[in-house]
């Protein structure tokens, strides 16, 4: 889930903290990507057609290889240089709160937390009764709930990756807080996910909808946590404070409290403590022992790598990635060689780049959003700004 409503939150109350990016405009960066997210959506998008999938000779799911191979590439591509993040094993808050939720599958056989659709079991009941009518629609949408991302996805997605050249961490824990220490730690640029709780874990630079398919033509969406600070007037333990009480994956929230209240009685109190303490008891429902202190922790002491080693790009092991994907997992052979020749360009391309724009300063159109009351005549001179960035990428 995330953190629930802080883009809309982020959009009407801190648009100078968001910028639309064009996806090329990352060329030479660094992306430290959540890569669990990643495989869910190209497991229920990929080659599905109802209930058919992509599949092996031996009927093995291959819709993660597929979509993870060809969105790499195009990240290659770009130039940008990729590293894909993997969940460990989650804090027990979260596997509690996402089962009573239901928003969790087998999470004490698969220790990854994985944003699913609620009620899977109602979905596979429905699924069934869908197939039986003959109901199309329905058994599109249903079946796209019923997906689940296991321990094997995630090791054929690493295998695939390494072969490709393409650095992989392991986090011991969540992947988004190890996303938002490569980035805090200058390993990264940013760290590109849909899930909005890697701002709450502090990430510098925040990144949503670089990983869409290029049909889609969405810009990327960029967050500065710096900006966000800023322009709602908080300090980072308050923000903090706000993602709890907006909603998050590990505790309940106090209902009736929305983003909008949950910003005001920040800024009006500047801790959960002193809002509990003059709040309405009789208009809000505390959740019973709201553990929201061990949550702030969580967001403010995340198990993750303190050593964090050198992330290593290097050539594709073109010999491993046709035995892999052509020999074990039914692949076009051709494809998959014009493929690996795609990969070789590319970071032969990326290279070359990097060392151009060291010495050569480029310029970004981009513009933050504008706020809703902005008139119209100070949204048009704030879109027609440039700003000028320059030195060595990360």
């Amino acid at each position: 889930m995330g953190i629930k409503g802080l883009t809309k939150l982020l959009a009407d109350n801190a648009p100078k903290a968001m910028k639309e990016q064009k996806f090329e405009s990352y060329f030479g960066r660094k992306i430290a990507v959540d890569a669990s997210m990643s495989i869910y959506q190209f497991l229920i998008v990929v080659g599905r057609t109802g209930m058919e999938t992509l599949t092996n000779e031996a009927g093995e799911v291959t819709s993660h290889l597929q979509g993870m191979f060809n969105r790499t590439i195009r990240l290659l591509e770009a130039g940008i240089k990729p590293v894909y993040v993997f969940d460990g094993k989650p804090p027990d808050m979260k596997k509690q709160e996402l089962a009573k939720r239901h928003d969790i599958f087998e999470y004490f056989f698969h220790p990854l937390i994985i944003p699913t659709y609620s009620k899977r079991d109602d979905a596979t009941k429905d699924l069934t009764e869908a197939v039986e009518v003959g109901d199309k629609d329905a058994i599109e949408k249903l079946s796209k709930r019923t997906v689940k991302v296991t321990r094997q996805h995630n090791e054929d997605c690493k295998r695939l990756l390494r072969l490709m050249g393409v650095p992989v961490v392991e986090a011991p824990s969540e992947a988004e807080a190890e996303c938002a220490a490569l980035c805090i730690n200058d390993k990264v640029f940013a760290v590109a996910s849909e899930d909005m709780d890697s701002l709450t874990f502090g990430a510098p630079r925040f990144l949503r909808h670089l990983m869409d398919p290029s049909s889609k033509k969405i810009p990327v969406m960029e967050f500065d946590v710096a900006k966000v600070l800023e322009e709602l007037e908080l300090t980072m333990d308050q923000f903090i404070d706000l993602c709890i009480l907006c909603g998050c994956d590990y505790c309940d929230s106090i209902k009736g409290i929305g983003g909008q209240t949950a910003l005001k009685l920040i800024r009006q109190h500047g801790s959960i403590e002193s809002i509990l303490e003059n709040l309405n008891k009789d208009r809000y429902q505390i959740p019973e022992d709201w553990p929201y202190q061990e949550a702030r922790r969580l967001f403010k002491e995340p198990n993750v790598t303190l050593d964090i080693p050198e992330l290593k790009w290097t050539a594709p092991d073109e010999e491993g990635l046709i035995s892999f994907l052509v020999k074990d997992n039914g692949f076009n052979e051709d494809r998959v060689t014009k493929a690996i020749e795609k990969i070789k360009s590319a970071k032969n391309k990326s290279s070359q780049g990097r060392l151009e724009s060291f010495f050569k300063p480029t310029a970004t159109t981009s513009a933050p959003l504008k706020r809703k009351e902005t008139s119209d005549k100070t949204s048009k001179a704030a879109a027609n700004k440039k700003t000028k960035a320059g030195g060595k990428k990360k």
